[in-house]
């Protein structure tokens, strides 16, 4: 693959190839879109109490324990952890949630539709991810259109999806106690909540689809004629 060129959707991604032996030059960074005419804010929506939500597949290397464990320290014991998703890992996150005594304060919902994604996006306070890499944060940037804040680990891949201090928090993955911090601080403020939701908003809505098919057919392009 030493001359062949490559389209990345995240300078993380193109950080990777790069580390695989490619040269930089060859990889052209492309941010995907988002559905942001589907996934919009609806203030009436959002749920009463703290509600913090996961969605992805329950897989090991996802690190949804580290939310859970997270949530678990969080001084404000009213919140509410919905975990949407299905996997392998769904019978140790349980064991793990009866371990830590959090009771029915942690919902499984499992294989949850589009319509009930956007419900709980929605209605959550911030999405958490927790992972130690991602190729990009779909479902960051997916709740942020909704208006809905990010509680992340500062990973590759993630960071892009997320402004620290803007529309989420980033934190140093694996420090359960930054990333309980971060949500205490969310779940203590509906204001705070609030302000990052219309900030997130905004960020989400520079991810266009039209942006990204213009990029792609130009990149597309340059690959075909060469020198053009």
């Amino acid at each position: 693959y030493k001359d062949v060129p490559f389209q990345a959707i995240s300078e993380s991604t193109a950080d990777d190839l790069v580390a695989r032996g490619l040269r930089r030059d060859q990889v052209k960074v492309i941010h995907p879109g988002v559905s942001f005419d589907y996934y919009t804010p609806d203030k009436a929506s959002r749920a009463d109490i703290p509600t913090f939500s996961y969605l992805g597949r329950l897989k090991k290397y996802k690190g949804v324990d580290l939310v859970i464990r997270a949530f678990a320290r969080m001084q404000r014991k009213d919140a509410v952890l919905e975990i949407a998703g299905a996997g392998d890992y769904r019978p140790h996150l349980e064991a793990l949630a009866r371990s830590l005594d959090l009771g029915k304060r942690v919902r499984f919902l499992g294989f949850v539709s589009e319509t009930e994604k956007l419900d709980l996006l929605r209605r959550s306070w911030a999405v958490a991810l927790a992972s130690p890499k991602e190729g990009w944060g779909l479902t960051n940037v997916e709740a942020e259109a909704c208006g809905t804040p990010v509680v992340a680990s500062d990973s590759p891949g993630i960071r892009e999806s997320v402004r620290n201090g803007e529309t989420g928090f980033l934190v140093r993955h694996g420090d359960v106690a930054a990333l309980a911090a971060a949500m205490d601080r969310l779940a203590a403020s509906p204001e705070l909540v609030e302000e990052m939701g219309v900030r997130a908003r905004a960020f989400a809505e520079t991810f266009t689809w039209d942006r990204c098919a213009r990029a792609t057919e130009a990149h597309l392009h340059r690959v075909v004629n060469p020198g053009v």
